[in-house]
């Protein structure tokens, strides 16, 4: 059968470096189907095996769906093989939605039919949101569909995400206007906590140009703009001091005094510190952009509870009612009766001081840049506890 697998393999070939009238690996897969002799079947799915070698996300054949739901039960088991390894080739959906396909062999199909954008894909991708093992490649996958139901699967099975597939949840309904909307109608229902939507995130729904979407944004996200270039020079210069560190850019425990005494009073961290800003426990620390621009640049991006109100006093509001405001100010949480003020006005300036690294030494900045980028607590140092 060598002179078979010869021709076989020369005329696909053939296939994929000329057009035909008739393709000819449709006419091989029609010859699998008229033929039931399994040495014919094994020799022509080994040509055509060997014609696709270095071929990825190839057209399926006309009929190829019939001839793989044949064969794949063949009683030899190099058939079987074979099938399934074409069937990959190919981007089978039958392969991805078989439970009882080993997994690597589902995820290379998801992989291929991704790559090839398979128009009818996501109905499969909605199915595997419920599938641990293939849930991440399948919410990455739904960014590259505009699907009217790709929304509503996504935020059904939110909550039972962990923290790396929220954020690839996160990621695919911020892509388009039209996921991103019901993103932000399930964080005013509190379906989503918009806490969960970092500064990075945020800033991909502000990109799209869709004045309905920047209303829903900042209703919820309050004010933003471009850092200036003044900024910019600044996070870099940052940026460049902490890489000057080595592959351990600082240390986490003198970095946590100097978070005790730049940040505390104001931030929460690992159950410790002030209430005025938010508790960044489970925010995008680990990434030194964003801990750059929040830190240089914290008028930026200002959420609508954090934007300061005030006369004399500046702070936040905690509650207003109809004889008094609960203000919590940097240090402390004042009540104002209302007939005590004269006036009250929100600005567009964030409690959180600018030039908070200033007055530090390049070290300290390392330290302390270092230590907020760590996912647990870390012990102070022995010289500076009790103090």
């Amino acid at each position: 059968m060598k002179l078979l697998l010869t021709a076989v393999s020369l005329l696909i070939f053939g296939t994929l470096s000329s057009a035909r009238a008739e393709d000819p690996l449709d006419v091989l897969v029609r010859l699998l189907g008229q033929k039931d002799d399994p040495q014919f079947q094994l020799d022509l799915l080994h040509g055509m095996s060997d014609g696709l070698k270095g071929q990825r996300s190839v057209r399926m054949p006309q009929d190829w769906g019939t001839i793989e739901a044949k064969l794949g039960s063949s009683a030899d088991p190099g058939v079987r093989s074979l099938v399934l390894t074409l069937s990959l080739t190919f981007g089978s959906r039958r392969v991805l939605a078989d439970p009882a396909a080993p997994a690597a062999a589902r995820r290379t199909a998801l992989d291929s039919l991704v790559g090839i954008k398979d128009p009818e894909l996501p109905p499969s991708l909605h199915a595997l949101l419920k599938e641990p093992s293939l849930r991440g490649p399948a919410l990455r996958g739904l960014a590259g569909y505009q699907d009217p139901k790709t929304p509503e699967a996504v935020l059904d099975a939110y909550a039972s995400f962990d923290a790396a597939l929220k954020r690839d949840a996160l990621n695919t309904l911020v892509s388009r206007p039209a996921y991103a909307k019901p993103l932000l109608v399930a964080i005013t229902a509190q379906r989503v906590p918009a806490k969960d939507l970092t500064a990075d995130i945020v800033r991909q729904l502000r990109n799209h140009k869709d004045p309905e979407l920047q209303t829903q944004v900042a209703s919820i996200y309050g004010t933003y703009r471009e850092s200036s270039a003044d900024k910019k020079a600044e996070m870099d210069k940052y940026r460049r001091m902490y890489s000057s560190g080595g592959s351990q850019p600082g240390n986490a425990g003198p970095g946590r005094v100097v978070f005790n005494k730049v940040c505390v009073q104001c931030h929460t961290l690992f159950d410790t510190g002030g209430k005025v800003g938010p508790d960044i426990t489970g925010a995008n620390r680990t990434d030194l952009n964003y801990l750059l621009e929040t830190i240089v640049d914290p008028n930026a991006v200002i959420p609508n509870e954090y934007r300061t109100t005030g006369r004399s006093l500046a702070g936040i509001p905690k509650s207003a009612g109809d004889k008094a405001v609960v203000l919590q100010t940097a240090n402390e949480l004042v009540t104002i009766p209302r007939d005590e003020i004269a006036s009250q006005r929100q600005t567009e300036l964030s409690m959180m001081p600018e030039g908070l690294l200033t007055p530090l030494s390049d070290q300290e900045v390392r330290d302390l840049l270092y230590y907020l980028t760590r996912l647990g607590q870390v012990p102070l140092p022995a010289d500076a506890v009790g103090k």
